[in-house]
């Protein structure tokens, strides 16, 4: 017969050991965890955060790139929208103009056999049967060929309508990613700022505090040389007054800017129209070189990631980056130069 005795209990000196023993693991895990990935440094963060600042510009500039190719869609959109409401006030006064001859026929003697035909159906099969052309009057003729080419007008711009529909609402959702892109990259800068100290976090913005002091010493120092045309030099100096306004993305003027916001803005100040997004300025007017440079050209840095304009002696006023404000900074703070933009 089997024993039902009780199993022995582990004595509480073994649990104790076997206690440790977990923690112990559990400490030594998470050394090792931490050997292997130590917390970055206050440097390291920053260009960490530098690097998502800039993928952050990329997503922007895409995003804005959406967002105006969403407004003229809109603009392209209502605009055959009233094309066709008043080509369908057109039609209807021709097909009553036309209702109005076969009321006066009738009156006078019963309705032409092929007006008659067309008022029933399609002008299109009527029109294809050129044997009953000479049946009709020559106004009669006219009016059913303004008709025909009236209704293939109306369905050409419907179908247009529709497609650039489709098109919107791709627009939309695209605008919907890239704004999330955006974010979260803005969102992942902001954690690792987060894992700093108070005093990493003072240091650095006392670093950032002296670098907009130094770009405000250097307002004074942008030498004498000529402008790049007139336009160039009002878009400069409109781009000027907006001197400690706060860089957000997506931002256009007049209370904050992206970079290309800026530029654009500027531009627009001196009766230049360019486009919105660093992708498409680069085509908004003329390349050059940096030793061409001249006041009010734009400006290109990290593969279209950034554009400002030039100010001379070698200093560009910008919207730098988010936790900034617009302000003259050196060439020399601004990465990789790609290339300058003379604006037409």
């Amino acid at each position: 017969m089997a024993s039902h005795r009780r199993p022995k209990q582990p004595s509480r000196t073994r649990v104790s050991v076997l206690t440790a023993t977990a923690a112990a693991a559990v400490a030594l895990t998470s050394q090792g965890a931490a050997q292997a990935a130590p917390k970055p440094s206050k440097d390291e963060v920053k260009s960490k955060v530098d690097a998502l600042y800039e993928d952050a510009g990329r997503a922007t500039d895409k995003y804005n790139g959406a967002k105006e190719k969403q407004e003229k869609l809109e603009k392209q959109i209502g605009d055959l929208q009233d094309k066709v409401a008043r080509g369908q006030e057109e039609l209807n006064d021709l097909r009553g103009g036309l209702g109005s001859m076969a009321s006066a026929q009738y009156r006078s003697g019963g309705i032409d056999p092929s007006l008659q035909l067309f008022l029933s159906s399609d002008p299109d099969n009527y029109l294809d049967k050129a044997s009953a052309l000479d049946q009709l009057s020559s106004k009669q003729v006219e009016s059913l060929k303004k008709i025909q080419e009236k209704q293939r007008d109306l369905a050409q711009q419907r179908k247009e309508a529709a497609g650039k529909l489709d098109d919107l609402a791709d627009t939309r959702k695209e605008l919907g990613r890239k704004k999330q892109e955006v974010q979260g990259k803005l969102g992942e800068a902001q954690k690792l700022l987060n894992t700093l100290t108070a005093k990493e976090k003072q240091a650095l913005a006392a670093k950032e505090q002296k670098r907009a002091s130094r770009a405000a010493d250097n307002r004074a120092d942008l030498g004498k040389e000529a402008p790049a045309s007139n336009r160039g030099a009002a878009a400069l100096a409109a781009a000027a007054t907006q001197l400690g306004k706060p860089y957000v993305s997506g931002g256009s003027g007049p209370n904050s800017y992206d970079c290309s916001g800026l530029t654009q803005w500027a531009y627009a100040q001196a009766d230049v129209s360019i486009t919105r997004t660093t992708y498409t300025q680069q085509n908004d007017g003329t390349k050059i070189g940096r030793s061409e440079l001249k006041p009010g050209d734009l400006v290109f840095f990290n593969n279209l990631a950034h554009v400002g304009f030039y100010a001379g002696n070698g200093q560009v006023l910008h919207a730098p980056k988010p936790g900034a404000v617009v302000r003259y900074e050196s060439m020399a703070y601004l990465g990789t130069f790609q290339f300058g933009v003379r604006v037409a």
